[in-house]
């Protein structure tokens, strides 16, 4: 049988309009050869506490063969020994960090306990009149 999706607001059940638990989870790289600071590549926010830890368990599933044998020993130690310890800091509301270093780079993965807040809807509502004065920002050469 064949049915229909519901409508957004459904599958959302009752967190329309409430702030929602879920984590925010993040990917930094920093090359330890430069006195540069960590550098942000990817972001995630996720809704569960498995989800969290199954991205960066995906990351590392993916990375891994391409890896060093010391960082690929870092790689699945947290896969298979690691991975539950985080896991119950999420369930406890505690931030997790997962860190492997890949000759002169440092991947850290940062999970994070967070309420996301529900964004309003603006279809249909009249916007304050400065939005009309709105112009973007153009670069100019020296930017």
């Amino acid at each position: 049988m064949l049915m229909s999706p519901p409508p957004d607001d459904a599958r959302l059940g009752d967190h329309v309009g409430k702030p929602r638990r879920g984590y925010w989870c993040e990917c930094w790289t920093q090359d330890l050869t430069t006195q540069q600071q960590p550098a942000l590549l990817a972001s995630f926010d996720a809704y569960s506490a498995p989800q969290a830890d199954r991205w960066v368990a995906v990351a590392l599933r993916t990375i891994s063969p391409a890896l060093d044998p010391d960082a690929s020993d870092e790689a699945w130690m947290w896969l298979y020994e690691g991975r539950v310890y985080t896991r119950r800091a999420l369930l406890r509301s505690e931030p997790s960090t997962v860190t492997i270093t890949q000759a002169s780079t440092r991947v850290t993965w940062t999970i994070r306990p967070v309420l996301f807040l529900p964004l309003v809807h603006r279809q249909g509502a009249k916007l304050p009149a400065c939005t009309d004065d709105f112009k973007p920002h153009t670069p100019h050469a020296t930017d």
